[in-house]
């Protein structure tokens, strides 16, 4: 008899953990298989830092064939063109195909920069962290910028999900800009869709709208909320302002010398307007056990994955997938396809908590939410030069995980220390 064949989509945060710790589960009763486009890990938080040249490109990369290998994982580095969900079937970029009993899609998003005029590096006037070509691309043009300096806008378009890089990376060039000793000659703007100031898609976590807003009054950054980005040109963005009812309160025209915006997320092509698998957006729909309930031998997890927003807002606004709720979905989808390779029912769910270090370079704001969408039972935020020691810290065990090919979960550790810490504190 034949070995299922467990295939993973993806080797980003979530797809090499999952991949990792399935391993794992099943051991020698599946094998795993890894499709991916290219061959190379790269941590994606260090992004913005690689973008003021605090870290080197080699720095957050690690090479996975040999790791998957030594693992007994299969690597496939030439990415999926289309997923066949009713043929269990992933069609590959060079034609073959791959056969599967069982598929964990975990492919990130694809990047929705065509949807605004004008928006993102490729052909556009904007910068990008999402990915650490486009990083390196902004490092290159912030040192253009900082010879001649002059204003800067940073933020989220309409439809982002993922508002903490926002915040950070706006943080990050104030840090880097006063030691560089231009600060004085750059205004800045922080450009969201966001309701409030600290909203991050969660409808804030604790203290998070005080916080960030005490950070950016401290560092001299003006902000508009409920914005949505009507087009970008060469050094002028158009800018709308959402009222409560969906009219327009006001347009802005921002002048930039140097613009970083996050664009709204889709699901990748390979997946897109699959009926039953995606939603309209193309991302997975999912049970609690992470299951397509159309394609139930299909999982899902990560960015990729459909959660409905908390609440309607002026503006659309996403809900983040940070890395605990990553990790837990990863974990339940480990022992559910243990479960069911060994004949027995898939009955694990993730806990879709919430937990997030969002550094300043030199400060930072870290949150917990448990569960991720409120009402919670924690509610928790707090800030301080620790936060930037506890990413640097986090940076470098999660590299040598991947390193090492370990699976053992993290974030509910660093939870749990963080939540210790703030009761001695009290």
């Amino acid at each position: 008899m034949e070995k299922p064949i467990i295939a993973v989509l993806g080797a980003g945060l979530g797809g090499t953990i999952a991949a990792f710790e399935i391993k794992d589960a099943v051991g020698s009763k599946a094998d795993v298989k890894v499709v991916n486009q290219g061959d190379t890990f790269h941590f994606v938080p260090s992004n913005p830092w690689v973008a003021v040249h605090w870290r080197k490109r080699e720095a957050i990369e690690v090479k996975l064939a040999p790791i998957m290998k030594k693992k007994g994982v299969d690597f496939t580095p030439v990415g999926a063109k289309r997923v066949h969900p009713a043929e269990n079937r992933v069609e590959l970029n060079d034609g073959q195909s791959l056969s599967y009993d069982y598929l964990v899609i975990a492919t990130g998003p694809d990047l929705a920069f065509d949807e605004i005029e004008g928006l993102g590096p490729h052909g556009g006037f904007t910068q990008s962290i999402c990915h650490v070509d486009h990083a390196e691309r902004a490092g290159a043009a912030f040192d253009a910028f900082a010879r001649e300096p002059g204003p800067i806008v940073v933020g989220a378009v309409q439809g982002a999900s993922c508002f903490g890089p926002a915040y950070e990376f706006a943080m990050i060039l104030d840090t880097e800009l006063r030691r560089r000793k231009v600060r004085d000659k750059v205004p800045m703007t922080f450009v969201t869709s966001e309701p409030y100031i600290g909203h991050l898609g969660l409808d804030g976590v604790g203290d998070t709208k005080g916080l960030l807003e005490s950070e950016m009054r401290n560092r001299h950054i003006k902000w508009i909320t409920n914005a949505k980005v009507a087009k970008v040109e060469a050094g002028k963005m158009h800018v709308e302002e959402v009222a409560e009812d969906g009219s327009t309160k006001a347009s802005h025209e921002l002048p930039f010398a140097y613009s970083m915006m996050l664009p709204a997320f889709r699901g990748v092509e390979a997946v897109r307007g699959i009926e039953g698998l995606t939603n309209p957006r193309g991302f997975v729909v999912v049970d609690k056990n992470q299951r397509n309930p159309t394609f139930p031998n299909v999982f899902g997890l990560g960015v990729c994955v459909a959660i409905a927003p908390t609440g309607k807002t002026p503006v659309p606004v996403g809900v983040p997938k940070t890395g605990f709720m990553i990790e837990s979905m990863v974990t339940a989808i480990a022992h559910n396809l243990s479960a069911l390779v060994d004949g027995k029912a898939a009955t694990h769910e993730a806990t879709w908590n919430a937990i997030c270090l969002a550094d300043f370079g030199d400060g930072g704001v870290a949150f917990i939410a448990q569960p991720q969408i409120p009402p919670r039972n924690v509610n928790w935020s707090a800030d301080g030069k620790w936060v930037h020691l506890a990413k640097v810290g986090f940076e470098k065990y999660f590299l040598g995980k991947v390193k090492r090919g370990q699976s053992e979960p993290f974030y509910e550790k660093l939870a749990l220390d963080m939540l210790g810490a703030r009761k001695l504190k009290a």
